[in-house]
């Protein structure tokens, strides 16, 4: 799904380009304080996430060093995401087709994709608690955890997000409401994480499915997505403005189809035996993965 943000509504002789705002009804967009509290919230979630994996990785210190270009990722995808839900590109989403798509592609796209190669399941095993770390190992097991993670499931919350924003032109009325915001600032999130988890999941993943599974619906979800940005180029959401809204659209598809051909790269890389990223990047080993499920204090070395 994309990264919703508010939009200002614009008169349609301002000459401002953007959006528009020309849904019935007297709505009233959201005042100062309350866009202070989501741009403080957000960063503030983002902070306490780095403050927990770096507690992981110095715990991990005893028992060799964790990656550190996996560290690097984790602040990478953690800082994409924090630009897309406050700064000057998150304002200026509110009000900027183009600008909101940038926002998009770093919370629904690059942020999940970084995060995912961080493994942070991988750290939380090796370094809680017994307790904490048969707690993570159930929740993985759990029929929840299966089915949110199944290809297709995660392809439709994240890919028919994408179409329910823009086909019902909920990206105009969310303007008009912080609690809409910031529910599909989550869902942006969650479901990108939950596609990228469902791809290319470094960490142990005890529902897996096969390499032709995901190579199928990767390829269905890529169409999927590039047909949407050409239908935004050529029918613009109600209350954006129709040069704004192609150049968001032509973001969205060469923006998106670079993410995807990443994601894409590192599937069949993951599956090619002789890959040196199979190894290191996404080992996919099913006994190290039934260790790290059942043993919490399994200590390989992801590498």
């Amino acid at each position: 799904m994309d990264a919703g943000h508010a939009h200002h509504g614009h008169d349609a002789t301002s000459g401002d380009a953007g959006v528009v705002d020309t849904s019935p009804g007297d709505h009233s967009t959201p005042v100062a304080a309350e866009w202070w509290i989501l741009e403080s919230v957000g960063p503030a979630v983002l902070v306490l996430a780095l403050t927990v994996y770096l507690l992981g990785v110095y715990r991990h210190r005893d028992r060799g060093p964790w990656a550190g270009w996996r560290t690097a990722v984790w602040i990478a995808g953690l800082t994409s995401v924090g630009v897309g839900w406050a700064g000057p590109l998150a304002e200026a989403a509110r009000h900027d087709f183009t600008a909101h798509m940038a926002t998009h592609l770093l919370v629904g796209m690059i942020g999940p994709l970084l995060l995912v190669l961080a493994a942070p399941v991988t750290l939380a095993l090796r370094t809680l608690p017994t307790a904490g770390a048969c707690t993570v190992s159930a929740v993985l097991r759990s029929p929840p955890a299966r089915v949110v993670t199944h290809p297709v499931v995660a392809a439709i919350l994240n890919g028919g997000g994408v179409w329910l924003l823009y086909a019902t032109g909920l990206v105009v009325l969310m303007h008009h409401s912080t609690a809409l915001n910031v529910l599909v600032h989550v869902h942006v999130l969650l479901a990108g994480i939950a596609f990228t988890v469902a791809m290319i999941d470094p960490d142990p993943n005890p529902h897996r499915a096969s390499l032709r599974v995901r190579a199928t619906v990767l390829v269905v979800f890529i169409a999927a997505h590039s047909i949407l940005a050409k239908w935004l180029y050529a029918h613009p959401p109600v209350g954006v403005d129709p040069a704004d809204a192609r150049a968001g659209a032509q973001l969205m598809y060469y923006g998106g189809d670079v993410v995807d051909l990443v994601i894409l790269i590192l599937l069949f890389a993951g599956w090619y035996p002789g890959s040196r990223f199979r190894t290191r990047l996404l080992p996919g080993n099913p006994a190290r993965e039934r260790r790290e499920r059942r043993i919490p204090h399994a200590r390989q070395r992801l590498g």
